[in-house]
């Protein structure tokens, strides 16, 4: 019996059905899985430590980021103090080539950031120009307040919600400036739990647009709290929740915590040893700290499921980090950061994205400073040639690559006062001798059977830990030393310790002032035939004149800003060659 051309019709708009939807649903999961531009969800809080252990205690972390990304475990920020790191980060930019070197002016802060001409020049601006999407939530910089933040406004942001002074860091009165509004405040309101509501809010905002986007998430968490009155610090708040966790929780007691005979240079050799009625409350904050730290993990934990329900979380880069790390008792020292020791600097760095190794843990060395030409890369854009920092490695092949060819070195640089007990003690002034002198300019330099950290301090005071063996940085090997030519007699990398000093002293004068491929590329500036690429080359014996005649980094006063005027020499000859192998 012949079939009636109704059927036929049926049958083909049945066919065509089938294509579409599976079409669809091909696209769908191309989408999702990377074949178009991804999106970036930049997490970023205030203060968090690698090295207490504190991301042992964000499961959601470890079980959604982690073990499905990598973990940059050799991840610095060149300046352990929120406000330079936060716009080194956003420019690319060393902080002594941003201007921007304190939390308050005349050095830093927001208004600071605007004087330097950053405000028209930095990372959201150029995604915009590259048809990205740009969205914030949280703290942008210090001084960003209640009075300036329309005086002007933050630049490069498609909807901002940025938490401003006086309530910055107020964790039950909070205040807060959506785009083109006026500021409000939320008394009662615990600051993380404001903060992620509005990160949901604005993930759907983002994610609603059709358009590639990056967000940044940034609370204040677990940064001490401030009053909003003005009328002092206290712990972290936490969450109702979470309140009375961790109860039983103490600061690690690691060979450099409160150690019986005091370590380091400077000011760090008149703090007093911790009797046990401080300690318990640097235990206390502590605590504190952790309850806070576990908000965040919950926030951490319904982003992603918010990425999930949109259908772009394979799509999206997600990247968890802080501005700089923190120190609770190491080295005598009270609650801070703004040291150059590696409790300080080097910080927690979780990626997941479309390509990242699931379950990895690399040693690469990175820093904040690469975050911008990263993200650029990543949304296909061009690199802006005035960038201090290099691409990441976020690949398998990238990684096996980058090994003995990526950068070995970190610029760390600090201008100002110490600061040297953060809320613990707010009735008792330590007046700790020379606290004001934490002017420093160091490398930490890691490589092929090396792992040091050498800096000069603007006492001419030096130091240098060889931190295979001293990985808690107790046995400077160069503790009276303001001039390196009064470098003991002794050993290290297998030539005589001032033969290695002479090569660190170098590679600081050119890292110190650095700018672009200076940066990343620091050993080019000294041999430009491109012969000697890493402390290993540079320690062959050929070039132990052309090292011990060069400028020695130095100081002749400490600064409360970057003042280059103080900074002694800037400018490192090259090698030619030659018998005395020195050019200008």
């Amino acid at each position: 019996m012949a079939r009636k051309p109704e059927f036929y019709f049926t049958s083909l708009l049945s066919a065509l059905a089938c294509i579409v939807l599976l079409l669809n649903n091909v696209f769908c999961v191309l989408a999702d899985n990377g074949s178009k531009t991804p999106n970036v969800l930049f997490i970023m809080s205030d203060d968090q430590d690698s090295h207490m252990k504190s991301m042992d205690y964000m499961p959601h972390v470890k079980n959604l980021l982690a073990a499905n990304g990598t973990t940059f475990q050799k991840h610095y920020c060149t300046t352990a103090l929120c406000c330079p790191s936060r716009i080194s980060l956003f420019t690319g930019k060393c902080v002594h080539n941003t201007n921007v070197t304190d939390v308050r002016l005349p050095f830093g802060a927001y208004p600071k950031f605007v004087s330097e001409g950053l405000n028209d020049d930095y990372l959201p601006l150029w995604l915009q120009d590259g048809g990205i999407n740009t969205y914030y939530v949280g703290k942008f910089s210090n001084g960003h307040s209640i009075h300036n933040y329309r005086d002007p406004e933050v630049n490069g942001w498609t909807d901002s919600n940025f938490l401003l002074e006086p309530g910055m860091y107020d964790y039950e009165n909070t205040t807060w400036a959506r785009k083109g509004q006026q500021w409000k405040s939320f008394p009662n309101q615990n600051a993380v739990t404001i903060t992620g509501q509005y990160a949901l809010e604005m993930l759907s905002q983002a994610a609603n647009s059709g358009k590639p986007f990056f967000l940044t998430v940034a609370p204040t968490a677990p940064h001490v709290g401030l009053n909003a009155s003005g009328k002092g610090s206290f712990f972290p708040i936490p969450q109702k929740k979470w309140e009375n966790a961790f109860g039983d929780e103490t600061v690690p007691r690691a060979p450099n915590f409160n150690p019986q005979k005091p370590s380091g240079v400077s000011w760090l050799q008149n703090l007093p040893y911790q009797n046990e009625t401080l300690i318990e409350r640097l235990d206390q904050l502590y605590r504190a700290r952790l309850r806070v730290i576990a908000g965040l993990d919950d926030m951490v934990a319904d982003l992603v499921s918010a990425l999930e329900k949109h259908g772009i979380l394979n799509n999206t880069h997600i990247i968890y980090t802080t501005d700089n790390g923190y120190h609770i008792g190491q080295h005598r020292m009270g609650p801070g950061k703004r040291t150059g020791y590696e409790t300080d600097i080097n910080i927690p760095m979780v990626w997941r994205g479309p390509g990242v190794p699931v379950n990895k843990i690399t040693n690469t060395v990175s820093t904040h400073t690469d975050l911008a030409p990263t993200f650029l890369d990543l949304f296909g854009l061009p690199r802006r040639t005035q960038l201090d920092g290099s691409i990441m490695p976020l690949t398998e092949s990238a990684m096996d690559a980058s090994v003995g060819s990526r950068v070995e070195h970190v610029n760390v640089e600090h201008w100002g006062a110490a600061h040297t007990y953060e809320v613990v003690a707010p009735h008792k002034n330590f007046n700790v001798a020379g606290e004001h002198n934490n002017t420093y300019k160091s490398v930490r330099i890691m490589g092929d059977g090396y792992n040091i950290y050498y800096s000069v301090w603007c006492t001419n005071e030096h130091e240098l830990y060889d931190m295979t063996t001293d990985g808690y940085q107790m046995d400077n090997l160069l503790p009276k030393v303001r001039d390196i030519a009064q470098v003991p007699d002794r050993q290290l990398l297998g030539r005589p310790l001032s033969n290695v000093v002479a090569r660190l002293d170098t590679l600081l004068l050119v890292l110190k002032s650095c700018r672009g491929s200076e940066c990343t590329d620091p050993w080019r500036q000294l041999h430009p035939q491109g012969n000697v690429g890493s402390l290993r080359e540079a320690l062959n014996q050929q070039y132990d004149d052309f090292y011990a005649s060069q400028p020695k980094v130095m100081f002749s006063a400490c600064q409360e800003g970057y003042l280059i005027e103080f900074e002694g020499p800037q400018t490192a000859m090259q090698y030619n060659g030659g018998d005395s192998g020195l050019t200008r």
